[in-house]
């Protein structure tokens, strides 16, 4: 029986934008710590902030397993994403290399709200540790995750949502993520096929699945941009499918932070869309396994 697919990209011509078909919250109030207010808006905005997602006492023992993982992981190890000048700008699956990245995972203030947002059990699809040093690190161009999650990795339909963690103050002057408020609820889909491993180059420069500029002048016309600003300890949470981008840190404050995609266990993962073959399991897993111990008992 034929897949049926919602978002074709990665097509050999420009295609219309799509509506989203999902709803972008599938919880209620009930079902968690978030507000109705704050369900509302991030329905109507695609993101939310929230504040203290890991206490000051989390935060100098995190920085040293940043920095312990950047070091102790052979340096041919697929999962750690070098700059072009050789310095580390992520380190994937960090809840499986560190007992204290899983903890965070597990949180009150992190996993309950990716349930409730999800209206479901959930499992990690991806997790990472960003790096950005002052004055070398690079930016991400603009792009939705989704679009590449469902290309290249076989993501159905949008019901997942990505926590970032700030481990450094974020500052509007430091490569601070920048966001298209509302542009979840449109999906843009790309030109061009997927080359073959074009995860080897798109982790360190991302020119496949992106918008063109022409696409993301009029988005930005409608939508406007918002930045994220907030303390060490801060939480964006943000819809897969929101167009998103940071811009390079020349200044010399480092910007790190632990990134964490939480899908829900009803949207497992196919085969690739848009793509001959899977990514590897460190970019997005195949192991369906509901975490924490209780069920979500929002279905």
């Amino acid at each position: 029986m034929d897949r049926v697919d919602n978002y074709p990209t990665r097509l050999d011509h420009a295609t219309p934008p799509i509506p989203r078909i999902e709803p972008t919250v599938w919880g209620t109030e009930a079902h968690g710590p978030l507000t109705a207010a704050a369900l509302n808006n991030f329905a109507e905005q695609g993101y939310l902030i929230r504040g203290d997602a890991v206490g000051d006492d989390w935060l100098p023992p995190l920085h040293q397993e940043l920095e312990r993982l950047a070091v102790d992981l052979d340096h041919t190890d697929p999962r750690i994403i070098r700059e072009p000048g050789g310095t580390v700008r992520s380190v994937f699956e960090p809840h499986l290399l560190s007992d204290l990245v899983a903890q965070v995972v597990e949180l009150d203030t992190v996993l309950p709200v990716a349930r409730q947002l999800l209206g479901s059990d959930v499992y990690i699809h991806q997790a990472r540790i960003n790096f950005m040093p002052g004055f070398t690190g690079t930016g991400f161009y603009w792009h939705s995750d989704f679009e590449t999650w469902h290309a290249e990795d076989g993501m159905p339909a949008i019901r997942a949502v990505s926590c970032s963690i700030a481990l450094t103050d974020n500052f509007s002057y430091n490569g601070s993520l920048m966001v298209m408020p509302g542009s979840h609820g449109t999906f843009f889909p790309s030109v061009g096929a997927t080359p073959d491993n074009n995860f080897d180059t798109s982790l360190i420069r991302q020119e496949v699945g992106v918008p063109d500029q022409t696409v993301l002048t009029k988005a930005a016309d409608r939508y406007g941009i918002n930045q994220f600003t907030g303390p060490a300890g801060t939480a964006l949470w943000f819809d897969a499918n929101l167009l998103h981008g940071s811009g390079s840190n020349i200044t010399p404050f480092p910007r790190s932070n632990v990134f964490l995609v939480f899908n829900s266990v009803q949207n497992p993962l196919s085969e690739p869309f848009a793509a001959a073959t899977p990514r590897p399991e460190f970019l997005a897993s195949r192991q369906v396994r509901a975490l924490g111990s209780a069920a979500a008992n929002v279905d």
